[in-house]
């Protein structure tokens, strides 16, 4: 019998994936210390799924740097209710906040300091956000 070519034994194999490749579909938070995206994986890794964080962040920083239609109103939508539709611009910032709160002191400050730069951006670029304070949930209130 003729011996098989490695090419068609390696064909037959199951191919090996990563193990992180399908745990993260979102890219990590830039500018976050390596102790900071420890303590955000192991929040997720007790309270919420992998990579929920990173998905938070990144909806809320494509609203606040997507176009400006989107941040002219972005409250004027009724919603569907469903938060993993992702139709209710709020949910992701209500995530982040739990996040915010859940984070030990210093992990907390340093996401503070990349969400409030957003939020900053999407209240300057807003046109009919009303926001007295950063601090009060002012992605709660409709205009």
């Amino acid at each position: 019998m003729p011996r098989r070519r490695p090419s068609a034994v390696r064909a037959e194999l199951p191919v090996a994936r990563s193990r992180y490749y399908f745990r993260y579909s979102y890219p990590p938070i830039n500018r976050l210390s390596g102790s900071c995206q420890a303590a955000i994986r192991r929040l997720e890794l007790a309270r919420y799924s992998p990579g929920d964080t990173a998905k938070a962040f990144w909806h809320w920083a494509a609203l606040a740097h997507g176009p400006l239609r989107q941040v002219a109103d972005p409250f004027a939508s009724a919603g569907c209710e469903i938060p993993e539709c992702g139709c209710d611009p709020g949910y992701a910032r209500d995530h982040l906040e739990a996040v915010l709160h859940a984070l030990p002191g210093k992990s907390a400050r340093e996401l503070r300091g990349r969400v409030r730069e957003l939020d900053r951006t999407i209240v300057g670029r807003a046109l009919v956000i009303r926001a007295d304070s950063l601090d009060a949930p002012w992605w709660r209130t409709r205009a």
